[in-house]
């Protein structure tokens, strides 16, 4: 049996996740279908929290019920992960009753993962083969950047070892740049090494393995 699966994510480069989420249950035997809804297209976007987009998600499905089970993204940013998982259960209560669901809360905001993949940043930078120091974090501070996303910024811009225009030519291209690093990132790779990839990672194979 598929899996019909519907995965709410903060922005447009996070949706690279979908293929993680894929390659996972394909690891457990288990297909699944992935939906992830372009909410910014609707006529009335939706609101930032999560009740909002479920709403809105829900109105896009045929059915309140058309998805076996639901995958929501939210960065922690200054709250703790728990906050965010009990913000993210009643949503879910509340707008789908009886839906399962997983959460998604990277500590800080997802760039977090990101900052791991040496090589990877060097080439999304254009510069596979370049040297320069990119003062990365070890995947024990990894979550305790202040402001991961600034430094995933200054990564590439540095490795790219672009100057002037070319470097603001590559800055302009920071989102796609990042939802690259997304879908290239290793998941037997450093990232499993933080507590908020296992979490992710060990909730969707649970619920996977219950059945749906």
């Amino acid at each position: 049996m598929t899996v019909r699966a519907l995965y709410l994510c903060e922005g447009s480069s996070d949706t690279g996740l979908r293929f993680h989420i894929e390659a996972i249950a394909a690891d457990m035997g288990r297909e699944i279908l992935v939906t992830v809804p372009e909410l910014d297209r609707l006529p009335n976007k939706p609101g930032h929290s999560v009740v909002d987009k479920l709403r809105a998600a829900q109105q896009l499905s045929d059915a309140g019920h058309a998805y076996d089970l639901v995958v929501i993204h939210r960065d922690s940013d200054r709250e703790p992960p728990d906050r965010r998982r009990r913000e993210i259960a009643d949503a879910v209560a509340a707008v789908s009753p009886g839906l399962a669901h997983v959460p998604v809360i990277p500590v800080r905001m997802l760039e977090a993962w990101l900052l791991l993949d040496q090589s990877a940043i060097r080439e999304v930078a254009g510069n596979p083969n370049g040297k320069m120091a990119l003062d990365l974090p070890k995947p024990a501070r990894a979550e305790s950047v202040a402001d991961p996303k600034a430094l995933l910024k200054q990564a590439i811009a540095t490795a790219s070892g672009e100057k002037g225009r070319g470097l603001q030519k590559l800055q302009t291209r920071f989102s796609a740049n990042r939802a690259r690093l997304l879908q290239m990132l290793d998941r037997k790779g450093p990232v499993k090494q933080l507590a908020s990839w296992q979490s992710f990672t060990d909730d969707l194979r649970e619920v996977l393995e219950c059945g749906h």
